[in-house]
């Protein structure tokens, strides 16, 4: 007798900065749903805040409160489904307030704990304003910490991903001048292990390629235009290969995003922000797509801000996130799978 597989829940997106753009690409993404293949999710935010701004774009979206993950499923192909919660004071596109930031991290925390529950099969964050939720008595830098310490406190690595390519820098939020002496041998083999082990249980990569960039101009020019390759690259390098994963590098930084070169490696390690965002944006900015490696829970999220300067005007573009809970459910079936 054959057993029937059964469908997996849908994803859980979080509301975000309920001031910013969040709101207006996740109706636009509910309304892309058959054209862009978009896969079934629901939304744990304030139904009062979507009705309220569909009305004011024009947008004939039909809501639907559930009170429970499992119902989102039978209704996302006819109405929004929205796990509800309340709002701390009315919203005003493009104006922050402070008594909404308990609002913001409820719906995370909510989403966070269905994911890893099981009833929704990930999580997908929209942006959230940090200073407001600084204000508010956040303590972490931002959501990728905070979820890492709700979900157990596992080392998270971002991976930043659009069509043709996939990045992780290995130091993040580190001013430039810090870079060079923040950077150690065993932060770049940890992220690059976490990396090849997403590529093949999240991507479904089964002999990974890794390019690995170099610090300095030319990589270094074998220590002429400094030895960061030589004493902490190489031989992390080294390392990392010594666990089986196919690595090149360190590259010129400068060489190592055209498409010729980006053909012959999965995803590439870069050693600060700019030099693996500054690529991601450029080929496609509008797809950029930041997803958290090393959770036991899949989390993805558009690669942008909150834009308050355009929200509420009906501007926003919703590719990003469609491309998140693209990824989300991708990864997601892969899990399941392995």
């Amino acid at each position: 007798m054959t057993s029937l597989k059964r469908s997996p829940p849908p994803l859980a997106l979080t509301m975000g900065e309920p001031a910013g753009v969040g709101p207006e690409i996740t109706l636009k993404t509910w309304m892309a749903r058959e054209r862009e293949t978009v896969p079934a999710f629901f939304v744990v935010g304030a139904p009062d805040l979507y009705q309220t701004l569909a009305a004011a774009l024009g947008l004939d979206i039909p809501i639907r409160v559930i009170s429970d993950a499992s119902e989102a499923a039978g209704v996302f192909a006819t109405a929004l489904p929205i796990l509800a919660i309340e709002l701390g004071a009315p919203v005003k596109p493009g104006a922050l307030s402070p008594a909404n930031a308990r609002a913001v991290m409820h719906s995370i925390d909510i989403a966070c704990d269905l994911a890893l529950l099981g009833a929704a099969s990930g999580l997908v964050t929209n942006p959230i304003h940090k200073r407001a939720l600084y204000e508010a008595g956040l303590r972490v830098p931002g959501h990728t910490e905070y979820l890492a310490e709700r979900t157990g406190g596992a080392t998270p690595v971002m991976m930043l991903s659009c069509p043709g390519l996939r990045v992780v820098p290995v130091t993040v939020h580190e001013p430039l001048k810090s870079v060079a002496t923040s950077l150690t041998t065993a932060m770049i083999v940890e992220k690059g292990i976490i990396l090849a082990r997403a590529l093949k249980r999240d991507l479904g990569i089964s002999k990974p390629r890794m390019a690995v960039a170099g610090l300095n101009p030319h990589a270094g020019e074998e220590g002429h235009i400094g030895r960061e390759e030589i004493e902490i690259i190489v031989p992390a390098i080294e390392a990392i290969r010594r666990e089986g994963v196919e690595v090149s590098g360190p590259l010129p930084p400068d060489t190592m995003f055209h498409a010729g070169a980006r053909a012959r490696y999965d995803a590439a390690l870069c050693m600060y922000h700019d030099q693996a965002l500054i690529p991601i944006k450029t080929i496609d900015f509008e797809r950029g797509v930041n997803t958290t490696l090393g959770l036991p829970i899949v989390r993805t999220s558009p690669d942008h801000g909150t834009a308050l300067d355009i929200a509420g005007r009906g501007l926003a573009n919703p590719f990003s996130l469609i491309e998140a809970l693209r990824l989300a459910h991708e990864i997601a079936a892969n899990r399941a799978q392995a």
